[in-house]
């Protein structure tokens, strides 16, 4: 359903926020020096094939800073670039639950150092979730909680290495529901041997639990991860633009209108990255996906099944 006060056609994550609050609000990205039980060995050490070394994270800050001066230094900055006013303290690299209670309580706690910082989001990996965690995350004002999900076949999940199936991503979503926290799906289309109802199976999945938030990513190979040894072997074909674009609006359309879209398209590193090139200018993509949507007169939600 078209936002009938702004015209968008999709549940823009940023206009979700200023409704809610009455303001801009921003997330500021944060590093805790987390790890990864996909690297260290606990499940594999090799990682989802196309992880780099910083693990998604966009190096905005550096992790030696603390927690307190980078949420500090992020608010003495954004206002002046994104004029915003309130903040939500996103915890991006690696798996930000992969730690004890205490230690992760502690990290949490430093992320509120400002008033201005009105809410939570973590990210981490479904099977690195217990009730004790989720319960802490849930004491927090206004939080999220970002799965990378990727996609909803274990076929896929198996190949991109990522060391978990949907069930246990099933299960991290009603324990954090039941606990009263948003959940954000991150997915990624153009996954090595999905076709697009592959892709739209899992929106229809999503649909289903009426997901809170999603992020989309296309699949994009980074300098040394195992992709890019699969890409230079001509073993995959990427995405196009104008592809990436049309399964993204097919998607939109199956998804509830209530889900806050929190990316349509991401740049990842620029300086590691090998394909596609066209993902270097995300608000190029963006507004393409916005184009197509009025091309096709349709919105969020236009295919629900409810």
């Amino acid at each position: 359903m078209m936002n009938q006060k702004t015209k968008e056609r999709y549940n823009k994550f940023s206009t979700y926020l200023k409704e809610k609050y009455g303001t801009k609000v921003y997330k500021i990205t944060l590093d805790a020096a987390f790890s990864c039980p996909n690297r260290d060995g606990t499940i594999s050490n090799k990682g989802c094939i196309f992880c780099d070394e910083s693990g998604s994270f966009s190096n905005c800050h550096s992790s030696k800073l603390s927690i307190k001066q980078q949420v500090k230094t992020a608010i003495e900055n954004l206002p002046k670039r994104f004029h915003a006013k309130k903040f939500i303290a996103y915890f991006q690299a690696y798996s930000n639950t992969y730690a004890s209670v205490d230690k992760l309580k502690s990290i949490y706690d430093d992320a509120f150092c400002d008033e201005r910082v009105i809410g939570i989001s973590i990210g981490t990996r479904p099977d690195c979730v217990d009730e004790e965690k989720i319960k802490l995350i849930s004491s927090y004002k206004n939080p999220w909680i970002e799965y990378g999900l990727q996609s909803v076949h274990d076929r896929t999940l198996k190949l991109i290495n990522r060391g978990h199936d949907y069930k246990c991503f099933l299960d991290a979503y009603k324990l954090s529901k039941n606990y009263g926290i948003n959940v954000c799906a991150h997915i990624i289309l153009g996954l090595p041997g999905e076709t697009k109802d592959d892709m739209l199976k899992t929106a229809y999945e999503l649909a289903k639990l009426k997901i809170d938030g999603v992020k989309f990513h296309c699949l994009t190979v980074l300098k040394n991860t195992q992709l890019s040894k699969i890409y230079f072997e001509n073993k995959i074909k990427l995405l196009s633009e104008d592809e990436y674009c049309n399964i993204l609006c097919d998607f939109l359309e199956i998804l509830p209108p209530s889900t806050a879209i929190q990316r349509t398209a991401g740049t990842g590193l620029v300086s590691e990255l090998i394909a596609p090139l066209w993902i270097k200018n995300k608000f190029e993509t963006q507004n393409k996906v916005d184009k197509f949507l009025i091309e096709r007169n349709t919105c969020q939600g236009a295919k629900y099944p409810n």
